[in-house]
């Protein structure tokens, strides 16, 4: 691990707010949010009134009656988002993108062209406004989850660098929630204990925390409490799995439900892998349930597959196993099915003989080569004329998509 700190991240200021202010500069320094019946993305100026992203939009306008609310410009967001990388590419070549509007850069290698890494974190603010329009806060520091951190700080559009001298004087102080890692539940357990603040997770002996929190998260956060991060900067990141999850509230466990949020997930994950050429062996899903306990259940099977109905059926087969096991819990809160073991798929390759037993799920045999020309077809139908134009009839009439696929999508990536 570097001693220097050469590590940046950059994460582009309410990014989908952001665009839609930029498209319409009347949006401009108003309270505004992307959405309607749920909040995609606030802006600081609603964000200020309370309203955050996933709320309800009923209960956003209560919180700013002032409100404006926007329709999401989705080929904007990928447009811009990728014009930012480009420009963080032009630095150095260890550009690790994590999402749609935040990277990492490791710019130890560009110093003696573009100056300190202060310095470069400061060019690269001015270009992205000056060059795209829009805002970008900015950490510089050792580790990648300290420079995550000082961007976090950094915001709304700002810069901080943390030298390798002062790093548990700028840690220590920071809320515990500013961790990767540390969501409303983690939080919660910590405050119980009396850990509030980062400095006082650091204090915690590690056993304290294993036992709080599960060996794995607790030994986690216990090392990032300290700083001890060793992951480097990865250039190219292959993706193992594609996945994707839906949290229903609290919902009571019905056969509609299974079968409607499962169909749903299958077709994004599918549709997902034949964009990237994938198919995958192993299909995971998870449940998650009232108490907030989550079980996984997963099957590998004998051929890659690509083709939603055969991965809504093995998805839904193993959310009704995993309920099976579980017959106290009556109320789920979240659904999520993940395809890994990928492998690289330009085209279909047949079984022979065509006709096997449960050929309807194995993509090679005559019938599971039709339900695949079929999706391939609905993905020809939906680069021309959009995601909503044809699909699946228990996911496209289905009522409760508030959060439009485009978003969710961008989201996962």
């Amino acid at each position: 691990m570097a001693d220097a700190a050469t590590i940046l991240h950059a994460d582009l200021d309410a990014f989908y707010a952001s665009v839609e202010q930029l498209l319409d500069p009347s949006l401009r320094g108003i309270p505004m949010a992307v959405g309607g019946g749920v909040v995609l993305a606030a802006s600081y100026e609603a964000k200020a009134f309370g309203v955050r992203g996933g709320m309800p939009g009923r209960q956003a306008r209560q919180l700013c009656p002032n409100l404006r609310f926007v329709s999401g410009h989705f080929k904007e967001y990928v447009r811009l988002g990728d014009e930012v990388m480009t420009i963080l590419e032009s630095y150095t070549p260890a550009v690790e993108r994590i999402s749609i509007d935040e990277a990492f850069l490791d710019v130890a290698g560009s110093v003696h062209l573009f100056g300190a890494p202060a310095e470069i974190a400061a060019d690269i603010r001015r270009r992205v406004r000056e060059e795209v329009g829009l805002p970008i806060s900015v950490g510089v520091a050792r580790t990648k989850h300290l420079a995550k951190i000082a961007s976090q700080v950094a915001k709304p559009d700002g810069l901080v660098v943390v030298e390798p001298d002062r790093e548990d004087e700028f840690l220590h102080p920071l809320p515990v929630e500013l961790m990767w890692g540390v969501g409303p539940v983690t939080k919660q357990r910590l405050a119980e204990r009396g850990i509030r603040t980062i400095g006082d997770l650091a204090e915690t002996p590690g056993e304290s925390l294993e036992r709080l929190l599960g060996r794995a998260v607790g030994s986690k956060l216990g090392a990032l409490a300290i700083n001890e991060d060793p992951r480097s900067v990865e250039r190219h990141r292959r993706a193992a799995s594609v996945s994707a999850q839906s949290a229903l509230g609290r919902q009571p466990v019905s056969d509609d439900l299974i079968q409607r949020t499962i169909r749903h997930l299958a077709d994004r994950v599918a549709t997902r892998l034949r964009a990237k050429h994938r198919a995958g062996r192993t299909v995971t899903v998870r449940v998650r349930f009232e108490d907030l306990k989550a079980v996984t259940r997963s099957v590998t099977l004998p051929a890659a597959v690509s083709v939603t109905p055969i991965i809504a059926e093995v998805a839904e087969s193993l959310v009704r196993t995993a309920l099976a096991d579980h017959p106290h819990q009556r109320i789920i809160t979240l659904l999520s099915v993940g395809v890994s073991h990928l492998e690289y798929e330009e085209a279909l390759q047949l079984e022979l003989p065509l006709h096997l037993d449960g050929e309807e799920r194995r993509p090679g045999t005559e019938k599971g080569s039709e339900r695949w020309a079929l999706d391939k077809a609905i993905d020809e139908v939906r680069e021309k004329f959009g995601r909503a134009s044809v699909g699946y009839a228990s996911v496209v009439l289905a009522k409760d998509r508030a959060v439009p696929d485009e978003f969710r999508e961008l989201a996962e990536h």
